[in-house]
Formats: C-alpha cells, structure tokens, sequence
C-alpha cells in the first residue's frame, strides 16, 4: 500500500552504485541487476491526491558508500548521473514536468566523525544539478563501518521533504556490506521512512545471494522499493553518436545565454561551476546537454533569465552591483530588453538541443536493438531507469519512451 505522502523511490540508489570513480578496467567482470518484482508501489495508479501546484515535486536522496571498496561505485555515479536524471525529463504530471530535488549523502567513510555514524550530508535536496554533480566529483573513499539503518534515518530526518500530496519521494542506498550494521536497526529506519511516504531503493554491490542474507533485499520490501544488484566495477560505457558534435557546441551556446547574478564572487562561481561539470561529464556531456536543454536544469534564484520567468519583479529588488556587469549601467528598461532578448536566445538553442537530442536517442536505442542478440553487462543506470519508470507512473506520472 502506498503512503500519504507520495510514491518516492529512485536515485539514492541508483546513483549510489553508478556514480563514482576513475576509469576501470575492461576485464571487469559481467554485472548482474535483478530487480525484484514483488513490492506493491511497482504497479497501478495512485490513490493519493491529485497534483494542484505549480510543479509537480520529485525528491531524491542517494546514500552512497564511500568505504574503501566503493571507488567503482561511486565512478559509476559520476559518469551516469545526466543518464539518470534524463528519466525523469521524461515525466509528467497534469502536462508538467516535476521540480526535481536531490541530496547527497555518505557513509561508510573512516574519514568522518564516528560519534556521527560515519555520516555526511554532502548536498541537502536542491534543484542545483550542478551543485549536485560537483558534490558527486569530490567525493572519495576511506576504510568504514556502513551503517544502513542510521544513514536512512538521517536522511528521513534532516532533509525537508515536500510536503505536496502525491509526491514522488524515494531514497537510494549503495553499499556492500551487510544492511544489518550499526545502531539503527534497519527494520525500524525503513519503516519510518515509508510511514513518512518515502519509498527506499536498495542496491546491493557484489553478489546477489550475499545481498538477500545481508537483508538488503528485505530492507526494500519494508519501505516499498525495488531490491537491485550490481557489479560496481563494471566499466560505464558511453555511445558515440553522429549527433554529440553539433550537440556539444550548442551547449558551448547555451552557456552563453546565462546571465548569472549575486554578489561577484557568487557570480564568478556560477559560470565556473557550469563550465566544470561540463568538463567533468566528459564523454557523457551529451547526455548532460539534453538535461540542460529541459526544464529540470533550472537557475532560478541564480540566473536573471530562469529567474525573470518566474518572477517578472525579482530584478528589480537587485542592487546594480548583484548584475552582470554587462547589465550595471543600463537602465531598468534596457536590462528587461537584453533578460528578454537572452530569453529567446536561449530557448531557440535549446529547442535544437532538444531536437538533436531526441535522434541521438533515436540512434541509440537502434544500435542497442541490433546488437540485442548479445546484450553487454547492465549498468546501475540501467536498473534505476526502469525502477524510476515504474515508480514514477506508480505516484500519477506519466513517462514518455
């Protein structure tokens, strides 16, 4: 049955076990993912509230071990979180895409506090993807003791979950030891969780059957969720496509159209930040280019032009030394005719990123069905996709192909 307050399930997980790490080698062995079928949040609709607001919310926390034997985890992380978050670019509810939040955290890591459980919040639920994804590229792994139940309950505790019926709310934890350890028992932390309409993803990293005995498997049929299993050392293989050039330099365009605002050091970090996830995306900058041309790569608050079409007013209230210092001494009027002027700049490179990002897709899925006869290992990313799929149309969204 699902909870009050929505039918949350994904990245924690998902990002967990594919998200981090340098390179590794082409030997690695075959991965294995089972999903497990049986949780009731994976079929029928909602009977939870319809969605009334402005954006629909989708929050996502991924607890991340960063033990010493994590690095291919957390590699996997790295160089498949645009892959994930393109899933739910892919969602709607009452013909809107969702506000998209996500958090960070880890644990298992020699590095930090004991008398914390080896926890660390790294990013509370933000709408910032970038802020997200430099979070995720200075992560690094220390020798731990993984508390699974203490890092939910963390979670649970100190994020400020929405508050919107029907959300879509999920956790996703990655680790490999067993899900039984430290002081929280895992039993009580899942059942807070989905008591708090957050549904826990587990991903298991080595073999399955040590999985289901270490009760990570148990630990998702508590708190509605799927039960996956990884090999986080299988190697992330991005496609290359005919589309990724011409892709890769509207990007280098788009980046362009940001009018970043705040005082000059916030502004400064801004660009330099974007620029330094485009890099750390590397050959999955395409895939980060498609985010960034949807609605889910959102700098309101940050960016005059996300900002403006939000809030008409909201440059007004902003001191001339907060503007881009192109913007400084112009007046009123003139910075509306250059915000507005960006505005439709922007939206028409991102109309033929959308575009080309659709045929790269295209491309992809076709290269995918003729080489289906031998199918190579599935990734994390590939498992959260369809867990998130399922989940997502499970809390009232509707998923295009």
């Amino acid at each position: 049955m699902i909870r009050s307050r929505a039918l949350p399930v994904l990245l924690s997980l998902a990002f967990a076990c594919n998200l981090f790490a340098p390179p590794l080698s082409a030997s690695a062995q075959d991965v294995t993912i089972t999903i497990n079928p049986g949780s009731s949040g994976e079929t029928g609709q909602s009977d939870q509230a319809p969605f009334t607001g402005d954006r629909p919310a989708v929050d996502v926390a991924i607890l991340l071990d960063t033990s010493n034997s994590m690095d291919g985890l957390i590699h996997q992380a790295k160089n498949q979180l645009w892959n994930i978050v393109q899933r739910f670019a892919k969602a709607r509810k009452a013909g809107k895409t969702p506000q998209l939040r996500v958090s960070i955290f880890e644990y298992g890591n020699s590095g930090l506090p004991a008398s914390e459980d080896y926890i660390r919040q790294v990013v509370p639920l933000t709408d910032n993807l970038d802020k997200v994804s430099e979070a995720l590229f200075a992560l690094t792994t220390s020798g731990g003791d993984e508390y699974c139940g203490a890092v939910i309950n963390e979670a649970i505790k100190r994020l400020d979950w929405s508050s919107e019926p029907n959300a879509y709310q999920a956790i996703f934890i990655a680790g490999n030891e067993p899900f039984t350890q430290g002081p929280v028992n895992y039993d009580d932390a899942c059942k807070n969780a989905i008591g708090e309409g957050v549904i826990v993803n587990t991903i298991h990293c080595g073999n399955y059957d040590q999985g289901v005995r270490g009760q990570w498997q148990a630990g998702a049929a508590l708190a509605e969720g799927k039960f996956l299993n990884i090999n986080q050392d299988e190697k992330v293989v991005h496609r290359k496509t005919p589309q990724d050039k011409i892709i890769i330099q509207l990007n280098a365009e788009l980046n362009k159209t940001y009018l970043w605002f705040g005082a000059a050091d916030r502004r400064r970090g801004y660009a330099t930040n974007q620029a330094a996830q485009d890099a750390n995306a590397g050959s999955g900058l395409s895939s980060r280019a498609a985010i960034k041309s949807s609605s889910l790569y959102s700098n309101v608050g940050r960016d005059l032009v996300d900002t403006y079409a939000e809030d008409a007013d909201a440059i007004t209230k902003l001191e001339s030394e907060e503007l881009p210092v192109e913007l400084q001494k112009l007046t009123p009027e003139e910075r509306v005719e250059r915000i507005e002027a960006m505005s439709k700049k922007r939206a028409e490179i991102k109309k033929k990123l959308a575009e080309l990002s659709r045929e790269r897709q295209q491309y992809i899925d076709a290269q995918e069905a003729a080489s289906a006869a031998t199918p190579g290992p599935a990734t994390l990313g590939d498992a959260i996709t369809e867990a998130v799929e399922v989940q997502l149309q499970a809390s009232g969204f509707q998923v295009e192909n």
